[in-house]
């Protein structure tokens, strides 16, 4: 334990942040499950919407310096890949 009083208060920015940060990965990767069990369900508009609804929560993760960017990136990508592959899918049956 720090007996510094800069270091203790520092500690207890660490542990909010700490915190702040588990709960926002958290909510992302909720956020990748609705996309995923839309795409499941084959609801394809609900997967679409949610797929936007986490790019946005994913950009807001690295503008809060919570993601690296590329990490952010990747994760978009795939989600996108997923949705246009079960778009394309539904387009060629139709």
């Amino acid at each position: 334990m720090a007996n510094i009083r800069s270091q203790i208060k520092r500690n207890r920015q660490a542990i909010k942040r700490r915190l702040r940060n588990k709960s926002v990965r958290s909510a992302l990767k909720t956020a990748k499950k609705k996309v995923r069990l839309a795409l499941a369900e084959g609801d394809l508009e609900t997967a679409l919407a949610r797929a936007r609804e986490a790019a946005r929560a994913f950009d807001k993760a690295v503008s809060k310096g919570i993601l690296h960017k590329r990490t952010a990136a990747r994760h978009k990508a795939r989600l996108a890949r997923a949705v246009n592959k079960t778009a394309q899918g539904g387009r060629s049956a139709a």
